[in-house]
């Protein structure tokens, strides 16, 4: 049984505690003024600071402030990602493995879940269980989906139960074990970083505020690409999900392929490859990757 990998596309843009200015950019975008925040976060990003590129990869993500250009939101987002910036690293992850490029999604979704981001933990335990862009490990998948779970991701708890209900009970066993002793490490790395002498006092944080999802509908086409939105156990689950989403793709309709015990949903058809992953990246939250029907 393959797991689908249903979850909210990484919206968040964070406002470090040691730097005003970054916070300043926030305000701007709060109340409306896209423009005014990238103008505020440019220089800084330019200057190194890892949130600041942060918030300058989503504005290009979004279209906001600035014209839609991925190319300048993933150049953005991998240059905080590779300074360690844990929701960069998510966001940046997520991006590639929608457009096709999963063994470098992959990367950077493991790098953010080995920090502890749930979102993250979610989707690469899921990658795990169904071996995509990863070798296939359920025993990992489930400690990771586990460890997301614990921290109340509602749809790593209906992952987890999938994964109960395909999993016999003696890998599910292991799998918990693991998760344990993962989350061990963690305690005791965030141990070592709490008792560490420190240089200078830490300031007080500055909330996440989340940037909007954008929601302009996709037109399919003609031609020989669709986007592939999950895999189901049942067609039915398939069929509900296409019933609340295929609005959104006008002109699309529904493929339900069989691949053994499972039933894939993909939608379409699109022109090429570009207009599919263009299709995906307007379809957040809604995860999906461009598929060739063959």
């Amino acid at each position: 049984m393959r797991i689908s990998m249903l979850i909210p596309l990484f919206v968040l843009a964070v406002a470090p505690a040691d730097a005003q200015s970054v916070r300043a950019g926030i305000e701007a975008w709060q109340k409306g003024d896209a423009s005014a925040a990238v103008a505020i976060w440019r220089p800084l990003a330019d200057k190194g600071d890892v949130d600041a590129a942060f918030n300058l990869g989503q504005a290009y993500r979004l279209g906001k402030g600035v014209p839609v250009d991925m190319g300048q939101a993933l150049n953005w987002l991998e240059r905080a990602a590779r300074k360690g910036h844990v929701d960069a690293q998510a966001t940046l992850g997520l991006l590639l493995f929608q457009n096709g490029n999963r063994v470098s999604g992959m990367r950077w979704l493991k790098a953010a879940a080995d920090a502890g981001e749930p979102r993250a933990l979610l989707l690469y335990g899921t990658a795990l269980f169904n071996g995509d862009g990863v070798t296939e490990d359920p025993v990992t998948g489930y400690a990771y989906v586990s460890r997301a779970a614990a921290q109340g991701l509602a749809p790593a708890k209906g992952t987890l139960a999938d994964m109960d209900a395909a999993m016999p009970l003696v890998q599910r066993q292991k799998g918990v074990a693991l998760a344990k002793a993962m989350a061990e490490d963690r305690k005791t790395a965030a141990a070592l970083k709490t008792t560490a002498p420190k240089i200078a006092p830490a300031k007080a944080p500055v909330p996440k505020i989340a940037l909007p999802a954008p929601t302009p509908a996709v037109t399919a086409s003609t031609g020989t690409w669709r986007v592939q939105l999950g895999a189901f156990g049942q067609r039915k689950s398939a069929e509900a999900l296409f019933a609340r989403i295929g609005g959104r793709v006008s002109g699309a309709q529904a493929y339900y392929v069989p691949v053994g015990a499972i039933v894939r949903l993909q939608a379409g058809p699109f022109a090429s490859r570009a207009a599919a992953a263009a299709g995906c990246a307007r379809l957040a939250p809604q995860p999906c990757f461009p598929v060739e029907a063959r």
